[in-house]
């Protein structure tokens, strides 16, 4: 939630649409709600760009090679540990357009299709919260998008640098001023 503010404070263009997105959609006179989520392509799409630049967990879960095998021309002997490095994986030219910019329309093209893209890792062992995590990240962030206008405290961008830790949470937290909507203000106690 925290990086995706970030990104959207920087890029005031992509938070407006995200906005206008919701106005269309949902409008001032009720809350987001689940069932609006799949109507709400661009926030979809700002939640899965935030989570390529910072993945939840930057190294996947290990696995066990259980036999002998070739991986890109390496050889793997069994028993050994692999873990695949999501947060490079996402941010490799050869596997994105300009890797490095927050570009959430790249996912309306389908560039994010496939295994390039595992923020939740892949394949039968794929993190089981998948699910719920993108429906509470969207209905929260819609609401905050909704509810509020954001500015940054100053002119200068939020801070983009990571922490330390196995979660990659930010160097410098967010700190941002915010005011409730003025055509929000009869839904807000809803909260």
């Amino acid at each position: 939630m925290e990086w995706a503010m970030s990104l959207l404070l920087n890029h005031p263009e992509a938070l407006k649409k995200v906005h206008d997105e919701i106005e269309t959609h949902v409008g001032h006179q009720r809350l987001v709600i689940d069932s609006d989520l799949p109507q709400l392509r661009y926030l979809n799409n700002v939640i899965r760009e935030t989570l390529r630049l910072f993945p939840p967990g930057p190294l996947l879960v290990p696995r066990e090679s259980t036999m002998e095998c070739s991986i890109g021309g390496f050889h793997v002997p069994r028993g050994t540990m692999l873990i695949v490095n999501a947060y490079k994986m996402h941010r490799d030219p050869a596997l994105w357009t300009d890797p490095a910019e927050f570009k959430p329309e790249r996912f309306e093209s389908g560039e994010g299709e496939g295994y390039k893209y595992v923020p939740f890792g892949v394949g039968r062992r794929r993190c089981p919260g998948e699910a719920m995590a993108m429906k509470a990240v969207g209905l929260v962030l819609a609401s905050l998008v909704q509810c509020f206008e954001w500015k940054r405290l100053g002119e200068e961008e939020v801070d983009l640098n990571e922490g330390e830790g196995l979660s990659m949470p930010k160097a410098i937290p967010l700190e941002v001023l915010c005011k409730p909507r003025q055509a929000m203000m009869d839904v807000l106690p809803q909260l």
